[in-house]
């Protein structure tokens, strides 16, 4: 399935080097708005060791891992919303990811990043409801064609009651209230940039990181105070970019230097996928060990749908077995003579981590 994450924030806050650190490619990175005109996307490994310990146990010839696609969008500025700047450009690019991830500054000069976040979210609100706004005039037209018509004439009316506590919503800038109403209700013409998930990047500087003294950095300490510890993940953009222009010796050399324990990098590939509610399932052998990202909540007929439509289509059952059994036990055998290869049916829900052996005919 495709999966992408758009980069977000106003000029200059990093972003294009953060891009360039997750894709390992190369933009302008230039101390100067739009340098990043039109939007740049690149896929991106998500890091799992589960993949390299199956393919060791099956001898795999070949690993392919689960991907997420990151898109380094132009930086926006006050007034996009009626087309100032890259305004629509903008736009029309953030509508088209499925997580948006708010890079802030958060070291040197910079300001305080909820003012940052302030002239962002006003600007997709802005928008929100001269959509909303938009609709509801359709809505007036639809209204006429329907009055014989009890259950069209329904469902439009509780859709305009819908916007209208959308509306209300937006003037006090209440998008979380939004996403939570949109989470129980489909508007299925209109979508809306305030449902969408997000996360928050504190973008710090390199000295941050000693012995953990990002923690007491007052941008990230005001950005975890509003969002959640969970919603808010500390990186040195520039430090994450020059880890992947060394070799593995040099990083390790320069990791233990700094004091990290995890790149940063992989906490932004790993938070967007748990973000985007997004498992993974195997497909293993000698040829190759395959990671499959779903959503949570997939049947394991539909998971076969992500491997080639005929497994769908011609599903009859599924061999299920899961990661953390083939790694203590080593083989399908002795997974047999435990009991933990089993046989499922198309309702089986699929689980994190679940290997699967698809049957079909077509």
């Amino acid at each position: 399935m495709s999966i992408k994450a758009g980069l977000v924030g106003l000029p200059n806050v990093g972003k294009s080097t953060l891009f360039n650190a997750l894709t390992k490619s190369q933009v302008p990175a230039e101390n100067y708005p739009f340098c990043t005109i039109d939007p740049h996307q690149a896929i991106t490994e998500v890091p799992d060791p589960r993949l390299n310990d199956m393919a060791s146990i099956y001898g795999s010839q070949k690993l392919i891992p689960a991907t997420v696609s990151f898109v380094d969008i132009a930086g926006l500025v006050k007034g996009a919303s009626k087309g100032e700047g890259l305004g629509n450009q903008f736009l029309s690019h953030i509508r088209e990811v499925d997580l948006i991830l708010h890079v802030m500054r958060c070291f040197g000069d910079a300001v305080d990043p909820l003012d940052h976040y302030d002239t962002i979210i006003s600007e997709l609100i802005l928008k929100d409801m001269e959509s909303i706004e938009k609709r509801q005039a359709k809505l007036g037209s639809m209204f006429r064609a329907v009055q014989n018509k009890p259950k069209e004439k329904k469902e439009l009316e509780d859709e305009q009651v819908l916007l209208l506590k959308i509306l209300d919503l937006l003037n006090y800038q209440n998008v979380k209230a939004v996403r939570a109403l949109l989470l129980e209700h489909q508007l299925p013409h209109l979508e809306l940039f305030s449902g969408k998930k997000f996360l928050m990047v504190a973008n710090m500087a390199e000295n941050d990181f000693m012995e953990d003294a990002y923690k007491n950095n007052e941008h990230y300490k005001t950005l975890v105070n509003t969002f959640g510890q969970d919603s808010v993940i500390p990186v040195c953009a520039q430090t994450e970019y020059e880890l992947t222009q060394l070799d593995d010796e040099q990083v390790a050399e320069m990791m233990e230097m700094l004091g990290m324990q995890t790149k940063g990098l992989e906490t932004v590939i790993k938070k967007a996928y748990q973000e985007l509610g997004l498992i993974t399932f195997f497909t293993v052998g000698p040829k190759e060990a395959h990671a499959w990202p779903i959503k949570k909540g997939i049947t394991v007929r539909q998971a076969a749908g992500e491997i080639h439509s005929d497994l769908e289509r011609g599903f009859i059952c599924a061999e299920v077995f899961n990661y953390n059994d083939i790694k203590e036990l080593r083989s399908e055998s002795a997974l047999k003579t435990h009991g933990k290869l089993k046989t499922e049916g198309r309702d089986y829900l699929v689980q994190d981590g679940d290997c699967l052996n698809i049957k079909f005919n077509v």
